[in-house]
Parts: C-alpha cells; structure tokens; sequence
C-alpha cells in the first residue's frame, strides 16, 4: 500500500536513506477507524447468523465499536508512562465523521446512503452511553490526538452501484443494514475505500478532485464542529490516496499526511510544508500475531537511525464487546512502553502535530518550554 501511495506523488527515489533525521527519539501512533461502527454488539452478531452470515472467520467480523471504558482503560494505561520530558505517550485517533443512517435507510427501503454526522451521535439502535465525553477526556489529558480518516471509509459511488443492481452483493448489504451494520470490509472488498472505487478500471478508481473535494470538505467541517479545531492531519481509508487527495486535505487545512505501514522510510516535507509520515511499526495484535521482540526491534532500528518510531495501531484493538482484543493489545503496549523507556533515556512521545513543529521548526513544545531538537533535511519530495 505505501508503495501505491508514493507512486501516485511521485516521490522519485525515495527510500530510508532520504527524508528528515531526529537527535532525539520519537515515537508516535496512529491508530484507524475510530468513530466508525461495526457489528451491532452481540446482538446485532446474533441477528446477522440468524440471516445466514457466517461470522467468525476473521477478527473483522468481530470489529464493532469502542465503549468509554474501552477508552478509559487505554488512557489509565498511557498514563502510566513518561517520556524524558514528563509527557505520557498520546495515541492519534484517525476518525470517521459519520456513519449510516440505518433509520433513514430502512425508510427509502434501503436503495439510499444516508449519512449521520458523529455531532448527531451514532445511527439507531447503536447505544454508546459517555462514549462522546471519553473522547474528549482523553484529549484533554493528552493521551489522545484527533486526526481525520474520512467522512465515509467506503466508496459511496461503488455502494450506491451496487444497490442498483439485483444480485447477491445488494442482499448482503441489506442483510448487514437490517443488523445495523454498515458493512464488513474484508467479505465484500467490492465497496472501496472512500475515495478509491474498485470496481473500476485501474486508471479510474479514484474519485475526481471534485468529488474528493466535497467529502473532504463536509468531513473537515464535522470533525471543527465535533472537535473545537481543524483537522492537522489525516489518513486515507484503505491508505487509498492521490495528489487530488491532497490537494483537498491542504484546502482543509491538513499539514500532516498518513502513509500505510512498509518500508522503514523517513518523514519527508514537500514544497508546500506538507509533512509525509510513514508508519514503520506494526502493532496490531487483534490481526496480526507478532511478538513483542519484533515490534521493539522495528521500533529500536528506526530510532538508531534517526527515523521516529511510527506505531500503526487500530482501533480494533481496543474492543471488548464482542470479542476482548483490549486486555491482551493493553498489556502488549504497557510492555512496549516500558522497554522504550529503558532502552532510550532522551525519549519523546509526540503526536503528528508536534512531529511537523519539530520537522519545520526544531522545537518540541513541552510544558517545561520549548527544547531543541535537531533535525537534518534532505531535499525537498517533489
């Protein structure tokens, strides 16, 4: 994926050994698909085996949607840990703005995509009592950073083609849409990412600038309302994005673009001060089973060369409600936590907008005062 994302910037030669170097350590999360629902709880689970879909098979199907005490029990864990500065390590929560309408969808016989903006809550009958609050809570106290993943992460486009149609994909859409589920992404890979449709020719998938404008737009515009501020930084669902992509991220006032886990690349600033991450950690321990000992020496080989530990983190792992992926994904994270902070004494736990300050500015703001960090800069991507 981080491949198709550099290709289509055209970022000609890039590799490790470009990009910008750090003296100090830093480490930073991004973590996907927060604020977006799944399968209904357990009963929404039931519902959906009684209409014939065999749940089960992958740990998606057991994706639903975090609880306040799910985020509770993250942020009393990151609270317990200290960088060289004092600070606690802050998770970076890519959001989605609005979910299904499954109301207004039953009404129209399920042939419309209405969406509900998180500002109006979250789709009947989904319950999430002080989920909101939680939220907010965590980034009061630093633990949390909201960053933008979409206003949808399907494609609307491949959706509403698929609803035109008699056939078996339109069933299972309505099947999920009775439970109150928007849809399982890996039974059903048809449906996109939101600004990428599959079911085109390679060349035509993503959407036009103005289509990605719109989205980008109306997403920008509930995650001011939901969240009091502008959306510093984003990540594209699927990591599907282009230049038009971009282009529409930085008119919404995005300076920090998300690439998907690969390569162990360096940070890069563009012409127009847009800073390019890239994630080079993998902790995803509700889909992927890796040890410990080879998420730390991913980390431990990019802070050797100067590179910020970039941890890619979804929101998946800290459910509980259908499935416990949050006991397990918590005390792997304490751990990795705790050997960080041992093995490297001058430490930084930063989010993606204070990687930018430091990238284009040198300085990492902590409550103490502003400390120095030095920075090497290649050339500029083109």
């Amino acid at each position: 994926m981080i491949g198709r994302l550099r290709r289509a910037w055209n970022f000609v030669n890039s590799s490790a050994e470009r990009g910008l170097r750090f003296d100090r350590p830093l480490v930073l999360f991004q973590s996907d698909d927060w604020g977006r629902v799944g399968v209904r709880d357990r009963q929404g689970w039931d519902e959906l085996r009684a209409n014939g879909v065999d749940l089960g098979q992958n740990s998606y199907d057991s994706y639903s949607l975090e609880t306040a005490g799910d985020l509770q029990a993250l942020a009393e864990v990151l609270k317990k840990h200290r960088d060289s500065v004092g600070r606690p390590p802050c998770i970076g929560m890519n959001f989605v703005m609005a979910n299904l309408d499954f109301r207004c969808c039953a009404k129209t016989g399920f042939q419309e995509i209405p969406l509900l903006p998180l500002t109006d809550g979250l789709p009947s009958p989904w319950q999430r009592p002080l989920l909101t609050d939680a939220y907010r809570q965590g980034i009061r106290e630093r633990v949390f950073y909201p960053a933008l993943h979409g206003l949808t992460h399907f494609c609307v486009a491949a959706v509403a083609r698929e609803l035109a149609k008699d056939g078996d994909r339109r069933q299972l859409l309505h099947a999920l849409w009775h439970a109150a589920t928007p849809y399982i992404h890996w039974r059903m890979p048809w449906i996109g990412y939101e600004y990428w449709d599959s079911g085109l020719l390679a060349d035509q998938r993503f959407l036009s600038l103005t289509d990605q404008r719109a989205a980008i737009q109306r997403a920008a515009e509930i995650f001011r309302a939901f969240f009091a501020s502008i959306p510093f930084s984003a990540c594209a669902p699927g990591y599907r994005a282009n230049h038009d992509t971009k282009t529409a991220w930085f008119e919404a006032g995005v300076r920090v673009v998300q690439g998907g886990p690969g390569e162990r690349i360096a940070p890069l600033l563009d012409s127009d001060g847009m800073l390019l991450s890239f994630r080079n950690v993998e902790m995803e321990p509700a889909t992927a089973k890796r040890s410990l000992k080879a998420i730390l020496k991913q980390a431990n080989d990019c802070l050797a060369r100067g590179i910020p530990a970039v941890v890619s983190i979804h929101s998946i792992n800290f459910h509980s409600t259908i499935r416990d992926f949050r006991t397990p994904a918590l005390a792997m994270l304490d751990d990795f936590l705790s050997a960080l902070e041992k093995q490297w004494p001058e430490l930084l736990y930063v989010h993606d907008g204070d990687l930018w300050h430091i990238a284009t500015e040198g300085v990492f703001a902590a409550e103490a005062g502003n400390i120095k960090v030095g920075v090497t800069a290649a050339e500029p991507a083109r």
